[in-house]
């Protein structure tokens, strides 16, 4: 039972893993960083039951919202295709052709639980992947296709994973059934998630217009709306990973996001930015804080079966290899199909090199979504049937968890150094057009406003009011040139010669390093001022937000520019 005092020391457990990661200078991922500190508790004597279902309600639905918030729909819409079949097809025919291996290599296991690890094994994370991709140049592509599949695949898998364990636990097993329960669950999902978002956004928009649009209270809304998706659609026996994920879409696309204040914009932003950060970081303490119990079940596990240790772990890399050599092949049978469908509708083929292969194949992490199902196998305390071979399958389960963490955190960096730097950066292209065409609207409304005289409140007198028209166009013209010379900069940028866009990087960042200088001095001006007594903290504190937000703009144009100049 977790105890205030251990959610105390599990947050300073996260607060201490990103002080790691920076002193290893991120070389070292920070799930592994969590995973070994959450080892070191547990060994210290900090023993946390992971009861699966409350697992799941609590950090699954608004950790696939944000991430689904954050998958770009016209990419997905692009993508459509190879997410689908990896967050679907790959993980049936992975739930299958792994089943019969591994049956193959540990014949003393029956089919249908060979099944049910191969099931639990079959998605991936998309905790471990996002977190172990943070920070490096990963081809945007590349990306978005990684980030699609892990927001369907532990829907699917855990479906098959349910069916396979009710066929290893009854003996009863219909692949005509399963596929029909398999679309009810899955559809039955997406339309929960679909219709809870739309009634939430139609409310919204109504709370909005009455005048009812306190920030506070619209963010709490919003961050219970993914639990409550969940929840609908567990209650009626659908995917409730399915319906956050369809629920957020329909939120972004519902358009109340550009309905709310900005005051709503920016703290929501800050909200679910601490909600992710912790909840991920708990994920993979919670992993590691279960490593002691479980690697004393292995020894306990080995000691029954009068086999040493060692075979244990060649079990484990003979499965773990076992999921990569079906995750390759189904990528490039991926790859295979839009190759087909591109000559078939004479449409440009963008070829995914062998390096990129390695990549998506090793970034099919195993996470705590996969421990969580071995450990919801029903284990007879209560009275009810056991799993069959329980401890074998939850101790392979981790063993394939841990394994593919490390490799994964070894090679995806290694593959990047093998992946050519994209020609064209796309998103920057995006944001370049972008900038242009609001700086041309923001044009065309001043030189509007040279034309058009103001009428608001204007002053009695003829002298007042021409002195008030001086100062307008005064005003109008100091704006026009300086969003002019923005949009100059903005035009000249995408024909710049690269070693032009060396310097004007540098430049940049030069600008910028001086701009936090300025603002630093200012807030030691600030304090100053408050220590003479000369302004009191309430005109501080109104002064300190404006230098904030500067800084906020300062630091988001700073992390956008490229590493590499």
């Amino acid at each position: 039972m977790l105890t205030i005092e251990f959610i105390l020391l599990l947050l300073l457990l996260t607060a201490v893993s990103s002080l790691l990661t920076l002193r290893f200078h991120q070389k070292v991922p920070q799930p592994v960083i969590l995973i070994a500190l959450g080892v070191g508790a547990g060994l210290a004597g900090m023993h946390v039951r992971l009861h699966p279902e409350l697992f799941m309600f609590v950090f699954l639905p608004p950790l696939l919202f944000a991430d689904a918030f954050r998958m770009p729909l016209r990419e997905f819409g692009e993508l459509r295709g190879p997410i689908l079949f990896m967050a679907f097809g790959l993980v049936v025919l992975s739930t299958l052709l792994c089943g019969y291996a591994i049956h193959w290599i540990l014949p003393v296991l029956s089919l249908p639980v060979c099944f049910t690890l191969a099931a639990a094994l079959s998605p991936t994370d998309t905790v471990a992947v996002s977190s172990l991709i943070k920070g490096r140049r990963v081809p945007s592509r590349l990306l978005q296709l990684l980030s699609g599949e892990a927001l369907f695949n532990d829907a699917s898998g855990l479906v098959c994973f349910r069916f396979a364990m009710a066929d290893a636990l009854t003996g009863e097993f219909s692949y005509q059934q399963a596929f029909g329960t398999f679309l009810l669950v899955a559809c039955g999902g997406l339309a929960i998630g679909c219709a809870v978002a739309w009634v939430a956004a139609k409310l919204n928009k109504m709370l909005t217009r009455s005048g009812y649009d306190e920030t506070q209270s619209q963010i709490i809304l919003v961050l219970l709306l993914p639990f409550l998706m969940y929840a609908l659609a567990e209650a009626v026996g659908c995917s409730g990973i399915l319906a956050a994920v369809a629920g957020c879409m329909v939120v972004k696309l519902s358009g109340i996001i550009e309905d709310a204040s900005t005051s709503t914009r920016l703290q929501s932003t800050t909200v679910w930015t601490m909600v992710s950060y912790v909840f991920n970081a708990l994920i993979f303490l919670f992993l590691g804080l279960q490593l002691p119990n479980l690697l004393q079940s292995a020894h306990s596990l080995v000691l029954a079966q009068h086999v040493g240790m060692w075979r244990l772990g060649l079990l484990v890399v003979e499965i773990y290899g076992i999921m990569l050599v079906m995750r390759f092949a189904g990528i490039w049978l991926s790859i295979a199909c839009r190759w087909i469908s591109a000559r078939i509708n004479h449409m440009p083929f963008e070829a995914t090199g062998f390096a990129a292969s390695l990549l998506l194949t090793f970034a099919g992490v195993r996470g705590a979504v996969t421990l969580a199902a071995v450990l919801s196998l029903p284990t007879g305390e209560d009275g009810t049937m056991s799993f069959p071979a329980r401890e074998a399958v939850v101790v392979i389960a981790a063993g394939v968890i841990v394994l593919s963490l490390l490799v994964a955190s070894v090679i995806i960096p290694l593959c990047l150094k093998f992946i050519p730097a994209e020609l064209v950066d796309k998103s920057a292209q995006e944001e370049n057009m972008a900038r242009q065409k609001l700086l041309r609207a923001a044009l065309d409304l001043l030189h509007k406003a040279q034309t058009v005289p103001a009428i608001d409140n204007p002053p009695e007198t003829e002298e007042d009011r021409a002195a008030l028209e001086v100062a307008r166009l005064e005003v109008i013209d100091r704006l026009t040139k300086l969003y002019q010379s923005r949009l100059e900069q903005e035009d000249a940028t995408p024909r710049i010669t690269q070693a032009d866009r060396r310097n004007a990087i540098r430049h940049a960042r030069m600008e910028l390093a001086l701009r936090l200088q300025i603002l630093r001095a200012e807030r030691q001006t600030m304090r100053e001022l408050v220590a003479q007594q000369e302004i009191n903290d309430q005109t501080e504190w109104k002064l300190q937000q404006e230098l904030d937000y500067e800084e906020e703009v300062i630091q988001a144009l700073a992390h956008r520019l490229p590493r590499e100049a």
